[in-house]
């Protein structure tokens, strides 16, 4: 009715009249039309060919049309548009009805191939085709482009087309459309990437053409499958991931239901919930996924618990099961030897009643199982009455507690494999002897029978694939995860760089065949390679420690465009550095020969001119002439090489060799023997520059070392470490055997287990029990072989137990496995090995002093070589690496064993007695005893245990052997340590130095030796690392002689100290005063100083002891039961138990947390704002709100989220920001359109709407400023407050008419930021302007107010004003008229930008906390005064709180933030810690005497100071102290700031100071290559402390107020002979 009412009306007139109108428009332009040519869209390729007439197309890196200013992005919009606008193509129909039908094909082509049921997607279309030769129409539209465009696009298509399986009008309908010329011509156009983005038709016949499927596929036609009824199932259990054999399980399933055109089900068999894992069905599910498997229908085994526990209640009724209460062991065994149980013959109504507790799950129902009543004399051992049901009084994860009994897998698979329509169960040939039960169960209950097909397991080579084995190799930390590399699961051979399709393509090739066979992993390998090999992109690596350097006479350094894949140009380009110096591969220079000529790949030919070689013979240095004339490559050596660049990135090649060494198992193999060996290899390599653009995943090849999956990134250097993090390249194997690289072993090889390689047996006997063990081993496994009965296995077991244990008694270790003793290390030999030590000590120094004095190579190499032949010596004698500093290690000390209580060594004895007991309750729980027989030797274990402790005073120690007592170390020579330090000191400015003026490497390194070899002497010696700027921290110098006497003192001051306590509790609790108890405290506090001096320790409790109730002593015997962590006396964990200026990241993160500012949240980077914190922005906001609305600035707010296209148009200025931008991708399960950003900041939001606000100068100035929030996704670690993923901040926004008005407000916006420092904050601040290099991206210039955190020696940026010129004004198109303007042409706007952020509450933390928490600023505080009741009993409880709470009122009223805490369920100490931990600058005290006196007690909290004050004039009393606790909070700060903010114009000293955590104002020149100088050489090449910061200076501002006249001093960078600009302010920062 629409339709036709609007064709009434003349709406199809106008629709005609609007298309002729964009024709005409258009046309004019000639439309140009952009497809990213990495995401190459078939579809859009195909609509460009068809307008070639009237549109413009190329290949480019986004897909956009641009039309004036209009700019589409999807395919559906620019289709249409397209279509809409060139009408004469006919793409988009002739009438409304079809232009509708269009719209429905258009969205079908581009999303239904790719999800969803694609089988039924093909029968839709082939229903559409079979009146239609076209989806739309008479003639060819944009329904028909997008419909083969998705079918091309899917890689399954291509397989079922060549079978002729997607019926006859779709097939016909496909032909057709590839005839076409504009088809044909777009196909070929498309580039080769990836995953081919067309698949052109596969016409039938040309199957095996393909590669794909029929090559040695071994498919069988399922017995009675028809067309459109086969219904396959795959069912794994989720207990771990899905592996390469559950793949073919899975993929054998899928061809079965696309061949036939049925359905799979997805099935968990979720029978036993011990196994049953949901985290591991989510990761199941993942992996079918990555396999590109689409199932019809997705069910759980537990879905059908209540059908099948009808089923056997059934059974139960007929006769034809009964429950059994037979101990599992012996069921066992009466059904190996075909016993029949003797509640075999129960009646119904005793097995139903067994069942009943089965049901409920009582202690005797969890003894039974119910039993298929079947055939105990039967052959097949699968048919003698096997158990369908268990009681197991276990959770189910989707069913909870509902039930207690769970059937077996054998008796419900039959069951719902009937129930959900299955109709061919396919499994593995190790099941059939269990085909015959599964069909028992089917006809006894009546069930549609589905049809068995076997075919065989998959069996690799060095590969095990149960899921118990690959989860213990994960379990023992064996490798990384379930994804490693070396493991056989999806994931892990995914991770491993095999592709989806080659995987798909080898299991297809094995088809359904039932042979058993071992394959071996280079049939797959070599699959993959074919698919990666035509588009992997090659790239360069050298190893990195066998580098030879080249001289290439001649030539130029440059950067050329070079393909990325020699046959394939859509891979695209790289960039290859040229220069006249290289390096080359170490064993490619071995082979060269002067006068050769060779091949430098991508650059030409060469000659050999020049080798220089060492001493040994080794190539140090090969020169090179080019003639790069001569194109002959031919019989040439082929050199890959990389040029000396610095754009040269690191890189690690990681090799994985077969997790298991032997190729096959056998039966009896425990493949726990076999995994004792190196499987991993990392090489270290020089990487070319284009492997800094690599992404997780992506997939190359290293030119001659093969392909390689990127397994992490390159990042660029840490200014937190200094170091880059290199990109780490897995090799993929090709299917070839070759040798792994002479590389490192990435660690230790995984350790075998305990049986696999031990220590040798000490003497002859151990060796003839060892080959005791190996014969009665040998008879242990002829035993089971022969499947003899348990007793007689049993007793061989227990002998072959008893012989181990006495070889474990004789050596002290577990018996080999094998039968051999690992091989022991030699045993030094005294005199030689230490004559030898001097040696190497001798011949250490003389090759420094050669290195010192920059002796030639050749001297230097063979003094080298001397030192290694000596240390390798060294190593052959002792068995060990010679020790550093010539002093072989001291030998450890034998252990002190605790003597015994009493004489005799009763102490021993029991404990030899304890473990022999322990021994016998151990081997009883490994036979299942029952309880009872297992409590009475588990209480005589403990009676021992409990006997051992009451002589001894300790437990029992594990294992049975006393705890070794540690030897005390000699105190060491301290004056010989202090002139040690003091060398390193003096070597480490000697070392800076040489740096700074550029000295040689050879000469830096020399002089870095003598520093370490400094450091180890004073780390031998002391036993500590060299300590920063060359002082030893200070400690207690304590002698032997000394302590006797300290030790008396001490103790005569422990007495001294009890008794000062006495004293004062007594004056409490007699109520004196005041005063009287404060001195009597303080002499307390001096003698617990006096104690802490001499002994380094606080003195110990002295409160006396009350007596402990019954409850008291059970709270401190389960404490015993789990020790907490060791806290000292007098801690409690609810303040604060890092020190600021000790852990001042752990100080932090404790402070912000339990002071009640911040709760983290669970998204890293996004933290919760607590009311404590969020008022501070509160008051920030409110002050500086009155102020900017006082300069004429208004607020609004623009939206969060910024267009894809708005980002683009501001490349510039969003680079800082791109890598930090987070991008909205889907709107709930739809991908976007066109993804849309969350501002990084908003200058892309705002800046399109100041331009259509601005015609005239009457629309200038606009002054805008919003409160907001801003995500940066912040890649670094991220920290409340100071970094974060999303932070709130207010940003100003403005434009004037002229420079000279915006300059003013820059200035007077940066006052404001420096005042809210000051006067909230009480944070004093540097005002300066950031140098070129650090200013705002896209601004003229940038001020700063700059901050210094003194626990950190660090800077930090408080908040900025930007000055943006016009730069923004011109992007964004923000002009104006003005008449005053002669020339008549529009001028553009003048621009600023400024804003704080909530990192001003992170600095404020850090400025003025303390080690008790935080110390809040009182104009910012939320409590300014927290008033506390002291002294409270039950008689004057309520007029303490009635007067206090009165107080609270009176101070409100005064305009004082105030809260009264009378809470009753913490006493007044408590209350004193915990507003303390908050920071509140006051806390008022009242107690009785207050109350009486008219008085009250107020503690600053900045200070600890204490102060009576009158309640006379108390609000502006307490008005008049915060003010005064602001104003010495800013002064402190101050004086801290100004102590640590030095001036130098000497390199050594600056790098002195910096290291000393100072900031630094230093003469510069400006330029950005000096600051960036200046920044690496400053850096921590040594890290001495790990707690101090190893980056370098950077710039934080130039001053506004310069120390000095700058212009009279040279640049302070080492090297810059220019003269300094200003004075800069530098320093390590956040």
């Amino acid at each position: 009715m629409l339709i036709g009412l609007l064709l009434q009306t003349g709406i199809s007139k106008s629709w005609n009249y609007t298309h002729r109108f964009i024709h005409t428009t258009i046309v004019s332009m000639k439309p140009t039309l952009s497809i990213d040519k990495a995401k190459p869209s078939l579809y859009l390729r195909l609509v460009a060919e068809n307008l070639k007439e009237s549109v413009a197309f190329k290949w480019d890196t986004v897909t956009e049309l641009k039309v004036n200013d209009l700019i589409l992005h999807s395919p559906e919009a620019i289709s249409r548009h397209l279509a809409r606008a060139f009408p004469e193509a006919g793409l988009y129909g002739s009438t409304i009805l079809q232009r509708a039908e269009v719209d429905h094909w258009i969205w079908f082509g581009l999303n239904k191939f790719g999800h969803g049921d694609f089988n039924s997607s093909l029968k839709y279309c082939d229903e559409v085709l079979s009146e239609n030769s076209y989806m739309v129409g008479s003639s060819l539209s944009l329904a028909d482009l997008s419909v083969y465009s998705g079918l091309m696009s899917n890689h399954s298509f291509s397989v079922v087309l060549s079978k002729g399986l997607c019926g006859k009008n779709l097939t016909r309908w496909c032909d057709h459309i590839a005839a076409l010329p504009d088809i044909a011509a777009s196909v070929a156009d498309m580039p080769k990437t990836g995953r081919a983005a067309s698949r052109t038709t596969a016409k039938k016949g040309e199957g095996k053409k393909s590669g794909k499927v029929d090559e040695g596929g071994k498919f069988v036609d399922l017995p009675g499958a028809t067309m459109g009824n086969v219904v396959v199932r795959f069912p794994p259990e989720a207990s771990g991931y899905l592996h390469i054999g559950h793949a073919k399980a899975a993929l054998l399933n899928q061809h079965y239901q696309q061949t036939f055109k049925g359905k799979l089900v997805m099935r968990f068999d979720d029978t036993n919930p011990a196994k049953e894992n949901v985290e591991f069905e989510k990761i199941i599910l993942e992996d079918v996924k990555m396999l590109n498997i689409e199932y019809d229908m997705f069910s759980f085994t537990s879905n059908h618990f209540a059908d099948i526990l009808k089923y056997a209640e059934d059974m139960i009724n007929k006769g034809l099961a009964y429950v059994d209460d037979t101990e599992p062991a012996l069921m066992k065994e009466q059904r190996e030897k075909r016993q029949e149980s003797a509640n075999r013959t129960n009646t119904v109504a005793q097995n139903m009643s067994k069942w009943e507790e089965m049901k409920k799950g009582t202690e005797y129902g969890k003894k039974c199982a119910l039993r298929a009543k079947i055939d105990m004399q039967s052959d097949n051992g699968c048919m003698r009455d096997p158990t369908i049901y268990r009681c197991k009084d276990e959770p189910h994860p989707r069913h909870g507690d509902k039930y207690k009994v769970y059937p077996t897998y054998d008796f419900a698979c039959p069951i719902v494999d009937s129930v959900e329509g299955v109709t061919h169960a396919l499994r593995t040939t190790e099941y059939n002897d269990r085909d015959i039960q599964y069909y028992w169960f089917i006809d006894q209950l009546g069930l549609r029978r589905p049809y068995i097909w076997a075919y065989s397991r998959l069996n690799l080579t060095h590969t095990v694939l149960s899921k118990r084995k690959l989860a213990w190799f994960v379990d023992q930390g064996l490798v990384s995860g379930w994804d490693d590399p070396r493991f056989p699961t999806v994931r892990g051979i995914l991770r491993r760089g095999m592709t989806v399709e080659a995987l798909r393509q080898f299991i297809i090739l094995q088809g359904s065949a039932r042979s058993i066979v071992q394959m071996g992993w280079d049939k797959i390998w070599t699959i993959n390679k074919k698919i990666i090999d035509p588009i992997a992109p090659r790239f360069t690596g050298i190893g990195k420690n066998t580098v030879v350097p080249v001289k290439v006479l001649g030539v130029t350094d440059e950067v050329k465009k070079v393909a990325k894949h020699p046959k394939n140009t859509d891979v695209g380009e790289k960039d290859v550095y040229y220069g006249s110096s290289v390096h080359l591969e170490g064993e490619d220079a071995e082979v060269l020969k002067p006068g050769e000529k060779v091949t430098m790949i991508n650059w030409g030919n060469m000659l050999v001119d020049h080798i220089t070689r060492a001493s040994d013979n080794k190539v140090t240095e090969v020169t090179l002439k080019p003639v790069l004339d001569d194109t002959d490559y031919k019989k040439t050596t082929k050199l890959t090489w990389l040029a000396d660049v610095p754009q040269n990135i690191p890189a690690v090649a990681v090799h994985y060799d077969n997790i298991i060494s032997k190729p096959v198992l056998a039966k009896d193999d425990d493949f726990k023997t076999y995994i004792g060996h190196q499987t991993v290899f990392e090489t270290e390599l020089l990487g070319d520059p284009s492997l800094a653009h690599l992404k997780k995943g992506d997939i190359i090849q290293l030119q001659r070392r093969g392909y390689f999956i990127c397994d992490s990134p390159y990042q660029p250097v840490s200014e937190f470490t200094g170091l880059p993090v290199p990109c780490m390249l897995i090799n993929i194997p090709d299917g070839r055997q070759q040798a792994f690289p002479a590389a490192t072993p990435a660690a230790a090889p995984i350790p075998a287990p305990s049986n696999a390689a031990p220590a040798a047996p000490s003497s002859g006997n151990a060796d003839a029990i060892l080959a005791q063990i190996t014969e009665q081993g040998n008879a242990v496994r002829n035993l089971k072989s022969k499947k003899a009965n348990k007793d007689e296995i049993k007793q061989a077991v227990d002998k072959l137990l008893a012989l181990k244990k006495q070889y474990k008694d004789l050596t002290g270790c577990d018996p080999p496995a094998g039968g051999k003793p690992g091989a022991q290390p030699a045993k030094p030999t005294s005199g030689n090995a230490d004559k030898i030590l001097e040696q190497i000590t001798a011949q250490g120094n003389i090759v420094r002093d050669l290195k010192a004095k920059k002796a030639d190579k050749a001297t230097i190499k063979a003094a080298v070589d001397q030192l290694l032949a000596l240390k390798k010596e060294y190593k052959g004698l002792t068995g060990v690496d010679p020790p550093p500093g010539g002093k072989p290690a001291p030998a450890a000390a034998a252990p002190i064993v605790a003597a015994s209580a009493t004489p005799g060594g009763n102490a021993d004895n029991i404990l030899e007695q304890i473990t022999a007991q322990g021994d016998v309750v151990r081997k009883l729980k490994a036979d299942k005893v029952p309880k009872d027989q297992l409590k009475p030797a588990i209480d005589q274990l403990l009676a021992l245990k409990r006997q051992y402790k009451e002589l001894t005073g300790q437990d029992p120690p594990a294992g049975g052997k006393p705890a070794a007592k540690p030897v005390a170390k000699p105190a060491h020579n301290e004056a010989e340590a202090d002139k040690i330090l003091e060398a390193v000191h003096v070597q480490g400015k000697i070392v800076r130095d040489l740096k700074s003026k550029k000295a040689s490497k050879e000469e830096v390194g020399a002089a870095v030796e003598v520093l370490k070899k400094h450091k180890a002497d004073y780390k031998a010696l002391t036993g500590k690392d060299a300590p920063p700027g060359g002082k030893a921290p200070a400690a207690a110098k304590e002698t032997a002689e000394e302590q006797p006497a300290t030790m008396t003192e001490a103790v005569k001051l422990e007495g001294q100290i009890k008794e000062q306590g006495d004293k004062v509790r007594a004056a409490k609790a007699s109520g004196a005063s005041k005063d009287e108890i404060q001195s009597l405290v303080n002499e307390l506090l001096k003698l617990k100083a006096e104690y802490k001096s001499l002994t380094g320790n606080d003195p110990p409790s002295s409160a006396p002891q009350q007596g402990k109730s019954k409850k008291e002593k059970k709270d401190k015997k389960e404490k015993k039961k789990a020790p907490a962590p060791k806290i000292e006396a007098g801690v409690t964990r609810l303040g604060l138990e890092a020190k600021k200026f000790e852990d001042l990241p752990n100080w932090y993160s404790q402070v912000i947390t339990k002071s009640e500012m911040i709760e983290y949240y669970d998204v890293s980077g996004c933290y919760i704002l607590r009311p404590w914190s969020f008022f501070i922005w509160e008051e920030i906001q409110a002050w500086f709100n009155k102020r900017i609305k006082a300069l004429g600035v208004t607020n609004c707010y623009f939206p969060m989220f910024v267009s894809h296209g708005a980002l683009e148009r501001e490349k510039t200025h969003i680079a800082d920001f791109a890598p930090e931008v987070a991008w909205v991708t889907k709107s709930g399960d739809s991908e976007l359109a066109e993804p849309i950003a969350i501002r990084p900041t908003s200058e892309t939001v705002m800046y399109p709407s100041y331009a259509a606000w601005t015609q005239s100068h009457r629309d200038l100035p606009i002054r805008l400023n919003q409160w907001a929030n801003v995500v940066r996704w912040e890649f670094k670690h991220p920290q409340p407050f100071l970094r974060t993923r999303e932070f709130l901040w207010q940003e100003g926004h403005t434009a004037f008419a002229t420079a000279e008005e915006a300059h003013e407000e820059v200035y007077t916006i940066l006052d404001l930021y420096h005042d809210i420092y000051r006067d909230l904050l009480a944070v004093p601040t540097v005002k300066g302007k950031k140098t070129e290099k650090e200013k705002f991206a896209g601004g003229d210039f940038t001020t700063t107010v700059e901050g210094y955190v003194r626990a950190s020696g660090r800077g930090i940026q408080g908040a900025t004003s930007h000055h943006l010129g016009q730069n923004f004004s011109k992007m964004f198109n923000i002009t104006f008229e003005d008449p005053a303007n002669s020339s008549g042409d529009k001028l553009f706007a003048h621009q600023n930008s400024w804003g704080i952020t909530t990192r001003s509450i992170g600095v404020m933390v850090m400025v003025h906390g303390d080690d008790k928490g935080l110390v809040l600023p009182p104009r910012v505080a939320m409590y300014q005064v927290v008033i506390v009741p002291c002294g409270i009993t039950d008689a004057n409880k309520a007029d303490l709180n009635s007067h206090c709470t009165d107080l609270q009122k009176k101070l409100r009223k005064a305009e004082i933030r105030t809260h009264c805490d009378v809470r009753d369920n913490y006493n007044s100490g408590w209350k004193f810690n915990h507003w303390e931990l908050k920071g509140v600058p006051i806390r008022v005290e009242i107690g009785p005497r207050d109350l009486k006196n008219n008085q009250v007690v107020a503690v600053r909290r900045d200070t600890g100071a204490k102060t009576t004050l009158s309640n006379e004039n108390l609000a502006e009393q307490l008005q008049n102290l915060l003010d005064t606790i602001h104003d010495d909070m800013y002064n402190r700060a101050l004086n801290e700031r100004d102590e640590n903010m030095v001036v130098t114009t000497n390199w050594e000293d600056f790098c002195s100071r910096l290291d000393e955590q100072k900031i630094i104002q230093a003469p510069y020149c400006g330029a950005i290559p000096c600051e960036e100088r200046i920044k690496a050489d400053s850096a921590r090449t040594e890290v001495i402390d790990d707690k101090a910061p190893a980056m370098g200076a950077k710039s934080l501002c130039i001053p506004f107020k310069q120390p000095a006249d700058a212009t009279c001093e040279t640049c302070i960078t080492p090297g810059c002979n220019k003269k300094a600009t200003c004075y800069t302010l530098f320093g390590r920062s956040y």
